[in-house]
């Protein structure tokens, strides 16, 4: 079963997924997507910062191979459009600015990460954003039990 949930994975939730932790929420949140229970979207901005933080964090080459591969074989490439988000209030890191133009411009649902900055930025937009585990109770309520 697959939701209409359009998601723009932040970078830290990618790492802490391919972080060797056990039960981890984001490792839940990789393996729901995998499970093709949601959509993640991407942009060409951040396959870059992915690439450079999985790299800069040390995760296993095989596991950015892994990732990548599904990524270019479930997720959405979406390209921007427009440059300009409704907020008023842009992240200090202006690597977050293109997980906020990838969320507008793939009209997303949810913005997933646990950056203070882009948890902060101004409500004026469609999507939510939020930390991996309401995502995760979110998803959970829209899915009927298995």
């Amino acid at each position: 079963m697959k939701t209409e949930f359009r998601v723009v994975p932040d970078t830290n939730v990618i790492i802490a997924a391919e972080k060797p932790t056990f039960n981890s929420p984001n490792r839940e949140f990789l393996q729901r997507w995998k499970n093709e229970e949601f959509q993640v979207l991407y942009s060409q901005d951040m396959l870059e910062e992915y690439l450079n933080k999985l790299d800069d964090h040390h995760i296993a080459e095989e596991q950015i191979i892994s990732f990548f591969f599904y990524l270019t074989e479930l997720a959405e490439a979406i390209e921007i459009l427009y440059f300009h988000h409704p907020s008023y209030k842009y992240p200090i890191d202006p690597d977050d600015i293109a997980f906020l133009l990838c969320a507008d411009n793939g009209h997303a649902t949810h913005l997933v990460t646990y950056n203070k900055d882009l948890l902060d930025v101004d409500p004026y937009h469609k999507f939510r954003i939020c930390q991996t585990l309401p995502f995760l109770k979110e998803l959970r309520t829209e899915l009927p039990e298995h």
